[in-house]
């Protein structure tokens, strides 16, 4: 995506179809703040509770991703242990406004799934330095402080049809960078790769086929249960 602040892709094709609590996607907008959304672009950049939110949205790290200086967000198809595999990258990003002091690796994978059931799909958080949590219109100072940064999921309904959660730490300043409590890069959720959040979609749900680890609880309403995409290696459920 060339150098923005705030903008969007267009819908892009994941390169299959995804379950996501009952409606199916095959296609997504890709927002340069950490994260993407299934029924319109999203350009804001300080970020609103993930959980109970109603908008559609899978975010990394939703936070204000500035790429005029610095490296530019990519995104892509490809396959991850023979399945088709949609991948967004934020490589080395920096925060506005136009600051690279700090840089944060963190990156998008969605895995299909549909040889588990019709429309199943795996997706996973992946983390490597995480030096920022909020740019300075979000009333940060060096990328740190104000409105920190989130990540999770939301199905964007309403009331109790909503289902959603946010990692451990989200909207608490120092907690998810590099040294926080919370770290990303240095905690996990049912995986054995540090820096590595794994979520699969089973008929149209996000289930849990792992305890959560007492380091990084997952928290949320409704739950059931950075390395090439190419060098991945899967679990078979």
């Amino acid at each position: 995506m060339p150098a923005n602040d705030d903008g969007s892709t267009g819908l892009i094709n994941l390169g299959f179809t995804a379950n996501f609590f009952g409606t199916n996607y095959t296609q997504a907008y890709i927002n340069n703040n950490g994260n993407i959304t299934f029924v319109n672009p999203l350009g804001t950049y300080t970020p609103f509770g993930i959980t109970g939110s109603t908008t559609p949205i899978i975010a990394p790290y939703f936070a204000d991703v500035d790429t005029r200086q610095g490296p530019l967000m990519t995104f892509g198809t490809s396959t991850v242990d023979t399945h088709n595999a949609f991948g967004v990258d934020w490589n080395g990003v920096g925060y506005f406004g136009e600051h690279i002091d700090k840089t944060n690796v963190f990156q998008l994978v969605m895995i299909d799934r549909s040889d588990t059931g019709a429309g199943n799909f795996d997706f996973e958080f992946n983390y490597g330095q995480m030096q920022w949590e909020t740019g300075d219109a979000s009333s940060g100072s060096g990328g740190l402080g104000g409105n920190c940064a989130a990540a999770g999921y939301s199905n964007g309904l309403s009331g109790s049809a909503n289902n959603s959660a946010e990692l451990a730490g989200s909207h608490v300043c120092g907690a998810l960078i590099d040294g926080g409590v919370n770290a990303l890069g240095t905690h996990d959720l049912n995986s054995e790769q540090v820096g590595r959040y794994l979520f699969s979609v089973r008929n149209g749900q996000v289930v849990t086929t792992t305890p959560e680890p007492t380091s990084m609880a997952l928290l949320g309403t409704g739950l059931v249960g950075l390395v090439p995409m190419l060098r991945r290696r899967r679990r078979s459920v």
